[in-house]
């Protein structure tokens, strides 16, 4: 019994921002029943391999991929195509609190499956829209791929090596990150109108855009260019206004060192038997450290690959100097710490096996989140869902199914 476990979620969307959000939900208890197409259900569930496997080490039909953004919920499979399709959902909007889609804009208006269709038999509904542009402006028909809202909406430009060094250039985040943060706003704009609702009665339209949430998540780079008109430019794994605060190349590996202050860098140097760096005029202090950045920098880089990794590790946090490793999700998992916070949670899965999953990450004392339900096979729950949500009997749920409406 979640926080949320009064709230039913009817979720048409598919691949990563509304599933992303839908699942948010889900692990706070809400009820989530997931619409997909009949025989293909939602993209991700082909985007392999990897994909999940049996005991007897088979590729089963669930991609890791879909596995990542679907836990806590039920599927149910439908033909919004079909006149019946739209009635199950229409109906199945009667009975639900929030409806979370990401079709094209204005798409699923010839469906009747738009607010103000499903608003006339649920006028209390939280509808939310999840497109890469927005119901509105010259961009709103473009479809909005996470790659290319990373570059519309200015992150690639401040992500990537400088120009003028080796391997410089634009380059994109490791994970879909305009899409995992519109399902993060997605979550809070949702909760936000249920508690307007619970207040005054009054349902309400979220219209969120991958491209709103880019430009909006650039915080202080935002800040930096409004305020002096410059844009900001790309630094790699470097700061424009500290050094040396970046990663370097150990013996065996590679290092994050972050020296805040004319301290710890001092203590940085004599770890590398370099205390004579420190007392350079050139380097003793921080603005000295950027004026004479390409000059001090090799010779730092040339100092720590005198060690391995590890040894620089133990050797910095003994003297306080900040610092960690650059780990690949092997050694995360392995770590003690994320270990100790118990991220990784397995869950048994209908295929005899088990499904290794990352918990939602928020800790609470009275209500927190869990990982109760495999993501569910397609159409797990249809019948479930129509018998005791809808009131359908089996003699109409197999003749809607004879016709591939579900």
């Amino acid at each position: 019994m979640g926080a949320l476990s009064h709230i039913r979620v009817l979720d048409l969307t598919r691949v990563l921002a509304g599933p992303w959000c839908a699942q948010t939900l889900a692990d706070f208890g809400a009820d989530v029943i997931k619409i997909e197409r009949p025989e293909v259900g939602d993209d991700t569930r082909h985007w392999g391999p990897p994909y999940l496997k049996t005991p007897d080490g088979e590729d089963t039909r669930e991609a890791a991929y879909y596995l990542a953004a679907n836990r806590n919920k039920r599927s149910v499979t439908v033909d919004i195509a079909t006149p019946e399709g739209q009635q199950i959902i229409r109906d199945l909007a009667a009975q639900s609190d929030v409806v979370l889609e990401n079709y094209k804009v204005g798409q699923l208006k010839k469906y009747g499956l738009d607010y103000v269709s499903l608003k006339a038999v649920k006028p209390d509904i939280v509808y939310c829209s999840v497109t890469g542009f927005g119901q509105t402006g010259p961009y709103a028909q473009r479809a909005g791929y996470d790659f290319i809202i990373q570059g519309i909406g200015g992150f690639m430009s401040i992500t990537g090596e400088r120009d003028a060094l080796p391997g410089g250039g634009p380059q994109k985040a490791g994970v879909a990150i305009a899409d995992l943060m519109t399902g993060m706003y997605s979550t809070i704009a949702v909760l936000t109108a249920l508690a307007h609702r619970d207040r005054t009665g009054e349902g309400q339209y979220i219209d969120m855009a991958l491209l709103d949430v880019q430009v909006a998540m650039l915080a202080n780079m935002n800040s930096n260019f409004l305020a002096s008109g410059n844009p900001p430019v790309r630094w790699g794994n470097a700061h424009p206004n500290i050094v040396p605060y970046q990663t370097f190349q150990t013996r065996d590996s590679w290092i994050i060192v972050a020296v805040g202050n004319d301290g710890q860098f001092r203590k940085f140097v004599e770890a590398g038997n370099r205390p004579e760096l420190a007392d350079d005029e050139r380097f003793s202090t921080n603005p000295a450290r950027v004026r004479n950045r390409e000059t001090l920098v090799p010779l730092l880089a040339d100092m720590v690959r005198q060690r391995s990794k590890q040894e620089w590790i133990a050797e910095l946090e003994a003297s306080g100097v900040p610092c960690g490793p650059i780990n690949d999700l092997g050694e995360v998992f392995d770590n003690e710490q994320v270990i100790a916070r118990g991220m990784q949670v397995d869950l048994p899965h209908p295929s005899g096996g088990t499904v290794k999953l990352v918990r939602n990450p928020v800790l609470m004392s009275a209500t927190p989140p869990e990982a109760a339900a495999h993501p569910p096979t397609l159409g797990e729950h249809t019948d479930e869902i129509l018998r005791a949500v809808l009131g359908l009997d089996d003699a109409r749920i197999a003749e809607l199914k004879s016709r591939s409406v579900i």
